[in-house]
C-alpha cells in the first residue's frame, strides 16, 4: 500500500512517475514493496532530494535483488564492485536507444541511478515503453514478431564475440504484458530472416519504439535517484551539454527473457558463400559456437 504521505505524480502518458515523501536510505520493507509496485505500474521512477552515500546506494540496490558489476566499464569504487560511475562533460554517454546489456543471456532486470552532478541544462534522459510500442502494432505484425528471435552482441563495447539470442517479443514475468525486445544499440539481426529482410524489419522496429507517444523525458537535478525496469523499457541520454555530468549506478541481475518460440528455422544462405555473405557472418559465428558448445 502506498504511504499517504507520498506525493506520486505521473509525468508522461506512456510511463514515468516522480515520487516525493520517502527517504529511500531509510525505507521500510513495506515501503520497498510499495516502490516495487509503483515500478511495475510506471516502469521508471524518479525520487528527488535523496543524496545517498555510495554505501546507501549499494544497500538500496540489494533490496531489489542481487547486484552485478558492468562487464566492460571500469569501476572507480574498489570497495563496491557492484557500483560504477560515469563522468562526462561532452560525449562518452549512452546517446543511442538501448536496453541494458541485452548481449547477455540474462540481461539486467533493473538499474538504480544516482545523479551526483548534472549540467544546468541538457543531459536529460528519455525512456520508452516497449509494451505500449508492441500493443500499438497492427495484429499481423504483432503475430509475425511474436514468432521471431534476434541476435544481440556487444559490438558497441568492442566485444562482438559476446552475443546471444532473445525473442523479438518478450513476455514480462510480472505483468504478463508483451514488449518489443530489440534495440538499435545491441541488436544485430533477426535470426529467421535474410540480411536484407532483417535490416528492413529491424530498422522499422527500432525506429518505432522511439515514437514520442511511447516516451518520457526527464530533466535531472543533483541528488535524484532514478530506477527503471530494464525488461520493458529502453533509454537514451541526450548529448547536448558541455558541463560536468556524473552518475553512479547499480544494476540488479536479470532473468532469461521468455517469449513465444521461433516459428521458423534460423536463416542460412542456401546458395553458398558470396560477397554478400559478410552480412550473415555474425549469425553464422554464433550458430557455430552454439554447435561446438553442444558437442
Amino acid at each position: 500500500m502506498i504511504n499517504q504521505n507520498w506525493d506520486v505524480q505521473r509525468i508522461a502518458g506512456a510511463l514515468g512517475a516522480e515520487i516525493r515523501g520517502i527517504d529511500l536510505a531509510k525505507a521500510s520493507e513495506e515501503e520497498i514493496t510499495a516502490v516495487k509496485a509503483l515500478l511495475s505500474e510506471h516502469m521508471v521512477l524518479f525520487f528527488p532530494d535523496q543524496h545517498p552515500t555510495v554505501d546507501d546506494h549499494v544497500a538500496l540496490g540489494k533490496r531489489f535483488g542481487k547486484l552485478e558489476g558492468h562487464p566492460h566499464l571500469k569501476n572507480p569504487f574498489t570497495q563496491h564492485p557492484e557500483l560504477f560511475e560515469l563522468a562526462a562533460s561532452s560525449g562518452g554517454i549512452a546517446d543511442e536507444w538501448h536496453t541494458d546489456l541485452t548481449f547477455q543471456e540474462q540481461p539486467s532486470l533493473m538499474s538504480i541511478l544516482h545523479m551526483v552532478k548534472c549540467p544546468a541544462s541538457g543531459g536529460d534522459t528519455m525512456w520508452t515503453n516497449l509494451c505500449a510500442a508492441f500493443e500499438a502494432l497492427s495484429p499481423p505484425l504483432q503475430e509475425m514478431c511474436s514468432g521471431l528471435t534476434a541476435l544481440h552482441d556487444a559490438t558497441p563495447h568492442n566485444r562482438p564475440d559476446q552475443m546471444t539470442i532473445h525473442p523479438v517479443v518478450r513476455l514480462h514475468p510480472d505483468t504478463g504484458r508483451k514488449a518489443l525486445y530489440v534495440n538499435e544499440h545491441f541488436t544485430r539481426r533477426i535470426v529467421e530472416m535474410s540480411a536484407p529482410e532483417s535490416e528492413a524489419l529491424l530498422g522499422f522496429l527500432t525506429n518505432w519504439v522511439q515514437n514520442p507517444q511511447f516516451t518520457v523525458r526527464y530533466r535531472w537535478q543533483a541528488g535524484t535517484i532514478g530506477m527503471w525496469d530494464n525488461r520493458c523499457t529502453q533509454h537514451y541520454v541526450l548529448n547536448d551539454f558541455n558541463e560536468e555530468r556524473i552518475i553512479q549506478r547499480v544494476t540488479v541481475m536479470g532473468d532469461h527473457p521468455e517469449g513465444d518460440p521461433a516459428r521458423w528455422p534460423a536463416w542460412t544462405n542456401s546458395k553458398g558463400l558470396s560477397a554478400a555473405s559478410r552480412h550473415d557472418r555474425q549469425l553464422a559465428l554464433y550458430m557455430k559456437s552454439q554447435s561446438i558448445a553442444a558437442d
